[in-house]
């Protein structure tokens, strides 16, 4: 999937997206507890990838981080100026972060890849990797398969992953994981989430 093809649909979106989605409110409290303990462990400024419209970011800084927030949708970095005013936000795009090489504690990428189409997503993590100092950790919310394929997302197409068909493109990256979960919510796609810290040199 094309970033433009996704920035356009999001964009065409935006509006509906963020009233539905686009508040803390709309969260799980299972995920809150394990972004903002994630959040709490990083040592130094953490970016939040795919920000959407800026409630993750506002959410962690809120409980005392140093946050950053990029997302390719101009729409959403409005919205999250405007809301989150003390949060610093801007346009941009995962496989190109405008950080210099291991400056970055953490990475947030919650359901932010779930778009990115396999044969290029390792891009993406090795830019992480590029951004992340060593022993910086990254936390990746995705939508969880029994096998790799696409399906009919509500905004554009995007994928299922098995868990440990993702980790080995993480560890390929230069990634350990070490915490790895799976639920299914009451009337929601199977969700799974994934913390690998990038390996020392």
């Amino acid at each position: 999937m094309r970033i433009e093809t996704v920035r356009e649909a999001y964009a065409r979106r935006a509006g509906e997206y963020i009233s539905r989605l686009g508040s803390i409110d709309a969260t799980a409290l299972v995920d809150q507890e394990l972004i903002e303990a994630w959040g709490r462990s990083v040592h130094g400024p953490v970016l939040d990838v795919g920000c959407g419209p800026g409630h993750w970011a506002g959410f962690l800084h809120q409980a005392g981080v140093e946050v950053t927030g990029i997302d390719p949708v101009p729409e959403f970095i409005d919205h999250a100026r405007a809301r989150f005013p003390d949060v610093p936000v801007q346009v941009g795009r995962a496989e190109v972060l405008d950080v210099d090489d291991a400056s970055v504690g953490g990475i947030l990428a919650w359901y932010s890849l779930i778009h990115a189409h396999p044969a290029r997503i390792s891009s993406v993590f090795d830019e992480f990797a590029r951004a992340l100092r060593p022993g910086g950790t990254l936390l990746v919310g995705f939508f969880a398969g029994a096998d790799l394929t696409e399906f009919d997302h509500a905004v554009t197409t995007a994928y299922f992953w098995p868990t440990d068909v993702l980790r080995a493109v993480i560890e390929d990256a230069g990634f350990t994981v070490v915490a790895t979960h799976t639920r299914t919510d009451p009337g929601a796609r199977r969700h799974g989430d994934l913390i690998a810290q990038r390996l020392r040199s």
